[in-house]
């Protein structure tokens, strides 16, 4: 069973002046990275990067000093560029400032991310920063979360691996539709393992997380000049997935004039670096997911009917775990069984109560909801048996309270206004009238007329 990936001769830095953060990351990475090295002041980092090499350097762009506008992590980001030109930046920032991005990206940053970030998608950034120094991460792009997704015995799921059978000796393109936390990313991956093209990349896209403005060069590259700082040419995604599979998530995010672009590269086969006027053939397969509704968008004009007939030669539709019966059980012990090794509790077993707990939460966050709840419930466990009162679930996944507005209407207002005075001063109405600004006899001819 493949595990998250594990970058075990790899080394970073983190820079950043908040210990929580830099305690947070620590303890997400450290089982990870071969060497995870923090630092709360930039000005240390000419010292740091003499003492040791750095495959990638994740740096927060604002300082206590700063004010939060990012301009100190540009200028760290260029200093980081001449002391450690082999060492991949990833730029994290509070602010989500696509102009900076851009400004940070041509500057020479590999990536950047938005706290609060998202551990799966953190570590997935490093992988894919990893993956372009030639450092030892695994294949660009794997999902960093555990296939355990596809565990399971019920008939939606055996349904689905026998899709996935018949899909992935195929060079036809995937479309993989569910919500989120159904494993839409590790099909993708394992479409690809089984695939002809299995010694070749493969290549992930995040496309909610890229902004509009830097679509071209990300997915087709740049060549040197095509704008400020384009100091050398680039390939863009689909030329790093030549020969294997290019996975562009979050298909159902991307605006309309980009669905076009894409559009026009799948039709043709090949793609123009940006700046350039020479195409370059590509040879890839496309896999691409949402958890968005597609075919409805498309019935509204937001996405592009000629585009789903490109992406969706083969379909597969991810059930919710709700719909997978006692799948949840046969996963909640893998979790357990999982954690239980990796936090050193050995022996730790589910209770008759928390398996019925499990069984009757509907999980809206799916199998990744599952994992995260029983990963706590293991840190946090006193005895070698988790019960229900161990399982805390998410309020990140908890249906919005409803509030009961007011009503706005004229007479309701007022009645309810002058209920509120009445009460207020215990039914006086001479004080009531002075606080409302009207006469008594205005008042007592309102209490008629609202029956009060």
């Amino acid at each position: 069973m493949a595990s998250a990936p594990t970058f075990a001769k790899s080394t970073l830095l983190v820079v950043d002046d908040d210990p929580d953060v830099l305690l947070a990351l620590t303890v997400l990475l450290r089982p990870l990275v071969g060497q995870v090295t923090t630092e709360k002041n930039p000005e240390r980092l000419s010292a740091l990067l003499r003492q040791t090499h750095f495959d990638v350097v994740l740096l927060d762009m604002n300082y206590q000093r700063a004010t939060n506008t990012g301009h100190e992590g540009l200028y760290w980001l260029a200093q980081l560029k001449q002391l450690a030109p082999n060492a991949a930046v990833v730029l994290m920032t509070a602010y989500g400032d696509i102009d900076l991005a851009v400004r940070a990206l041509k500057a020479g940053a590999a990536d950047f991310v938005v706290k609060p970030w998202r551990n799966d998608k953190l570590v997935t950034t490093l992988t894919e920063a990893l993956g372009r120094t030639g450092g030892s991460a695994p294949a660009a792009g794997r999902p960093a979360g555990s296939t355990a997704a596809l565990l399971g015995e019920s008939a939606a799921m055996q349904a689905v691996r026998r899709q996935m059978e018949k899909i992935a000796p195929t060079d036809a393109n995937v479309l993989i539709l569910g919500e989120n936390g159904t494993g839409k990313d590790v099909v993708a991956w394992l479409l690809h393992q089984a695939s002809v093209r299995a010694a070749g990349p493969f290549v992930a896209v995040d496309l909610g997380a890229v902004a509009a403005g830097l679509f071209e060069a990300e997915l087709f590259g740049h060549v040197k000049g095509a704008f400020t700082d384009a100091r050398q040419d680039r390939p863009g995604r689909f030329e790093a997935a030549q020969g294997g599979t290019l996975f562009l998530d979050e298909i159902g995010n991307l605006p309309l004039p980009q669905q076009a672009k894409l559009l026009a590269v799948l039709q043709n086969r090949q793609v123009i670096r940006l700046g350039s006027n020479v195409p370059v053939p590509i040879d890839v397969r496309v896999v691409s997911a949402t958890n968005a509704p597609l075919y409805q968008l498309a019935a509204e004009a937001q996405f592009r009917k000629d585009l789903i007939y490109r992406l969706n030669t083969v379909e597969i539709t991810l059930p919710p775990l709700r719909e997978r019966g006692d799948d949840v059980l046969l996963l909640a012990r893998h979790f357990a069984a999982q954690y239980a090794d990796k936090y050193n509790k050995p022996g730790l077993t589910l209770a008759n109560s928390a398996l019925a707990r499990l069984r009757t939460h509907p999980f809206p966050g799916n199998v990744r909801e599952l994992q995260h709840t029983l990963e706590r419930a293991v840190i946090m466990a006193e005895g070698h048996e988790l019960r229900a009162d161990d399982l805390l679930f998410s309020p990140l996944e908890a249906a919005p309270v409803e509030v009961a507005m007011p009503s706005l209407r004229l007479d309701e207002l007022e009645k309810t206004t002058i209920q509120r005075v009445i009460d207020k001063h215990q039914g006086n109405i001479s004080q009531a009238a002075r606080e409302l600004g009207i006469t008594r006899m205005a008042l007592y001819r309102r209490l008629g007329k609202h029956n009060i």
